[in-house]
């Protein structure tokens, strides 16, 4: 009896150190991968510090590996005196001008979903299959037609009565942009007028019920109760209509080409054909004898660093909120 106990507690004692161990070397496998995928994400910004933080005349040298050998600024007064040709205001337009759009995409895009999700129209079905047909065609295959409209626009023929010609030409006006988003063609419009739209599908239809026994009509319904309960489609909508709005140079290259955005004079100052000019100016400008294609992306680098600086600050003062909405949206599963 004696022995069958002692061999039942040692072979729990071996079940228990060989589970132990699985559980070892399980956690350290994924410790593995997570250090493995973090260095190879952080590895390009590691990359970074010894070039934009190098002097002009450092950059290229293969001693410099992880660290620059003089600490230097250099890259980025160069950046902001290229990409920024008004200063901070630059980066206050750019954010303002996303800000303006996120707002009118939020509330267009809304009314949209909670249409396409609640109201049953004649033909709904049918609208939010072009909906999703907006989203799946390549935005290029309607470049052609929004660029005729904007450059002819007559809003429906009404012109006539106010200018000889009938239309006016909306091109390289920033208007444009958002009248765009407020007919719903904005960046990636269609993809948050899906989101609202399944958001709203998912809400408890007695919420509606319940309001309209209480004598709210249709719109206090929907400002009222749907909206409130609908911050976490908001919330997401919001920070990535900002975020895409922000580095968009599609939409502003085309229809406001010299509009203050930050994402498109990076995208036309840096540009390769630019490369002998910004060289050329950096020689002058910082009195280096000699300016290599080294420079030229270290500037660049140090450029898309600034760019960041506002995403940054939207991701880190949004993550909490975001966050918040999603656990406290008790309503939708």
């Amino acid at each position: 009896m004696k022995n069958k106990t002692e061999n039942a507690s040692f072979g729990l004692k071996v079940y228990l150190f060989r589970k132990k161990s699985k559980n070892i070397i399980q956690s350290v496998f994924l410790f593995c991968i997570i250090v493995g995928l973090c260095f190879t994400i952080l590895y390009p910004i590691i990359q970074l510090i010894p070039s934009i933080f190098s002097n002009i005349e450092d950059l290229g040298n293969p001693n410099v590996i992880w660290l620059p050998m003089e600490f230097s600024m250099t890259s980025f007064k160069a950046a902001i005196r290229f990409s920024m040709p008004e200063g901070f205001m630059t980066i206050v337009k750019s954010v303002l001008y996303a800000g303006l759009i996120m707002g009118i995409q939020v509330f267009v895009s809304a009314m949209a979903g909670y249409s396409l999700a609640r109201v049953k129209f004649f033909g709904h079905k049918f609208v939010f299959f072009l909906v999703i047909l907006v989203f799946l065609v390549p935005r290029q295959s309607l470049l052609l037609a929004q660029y005729i409209y904007y450059s002819h626009f007559n809003a429906f023929g009404l012109l006539k009565f106010f200018t000889e010609s009938g239309e006016i030409n909306l091109i390289n006006q920033p208007a444009t942009l958002f009248m765009i988003a407020i007919l719903g063609f904005g960046v990636q419009q269609s993809l948050f007028v899906f989101i609202f739209s399944q958001f709203f599908k998912n809400i408890p239809n007695e919420l509606e019920e319940a309001s309209l026994i209480d004598g709210c009509g249709f719109h206090k319904t929907y400002f009222k109760i749907m909206i409130p309960n609908a911050l976490p489609a908001i919330s997401t909508v919001a920070v990535l209509s900002f975020v895409w709005n922000y580095g968009d140079t599609y939409f502003t290259s085309y229809f406001n080409k010299d509009g203050p955005y930050f994402s498109s004079s990076l995208a036309r100052v840096f540009s390769p054909a630019n490369k002998q000019f910004v060289l050329g100016a950096v020689k002058v400008w910082f009195d280096v004898p000699l300016a290599t294609d080294f420079a030229f992306d270290a500037i660049k680098q140090a450029a898309v660093l600034i760019f960041l600086i506002p995403l940054l600050l939207v991701y880190f003062g949004a993550q909490k909120w975001l966050v918040e909405n999603l656990e406290n949206s008790g309503l939708v599963g």
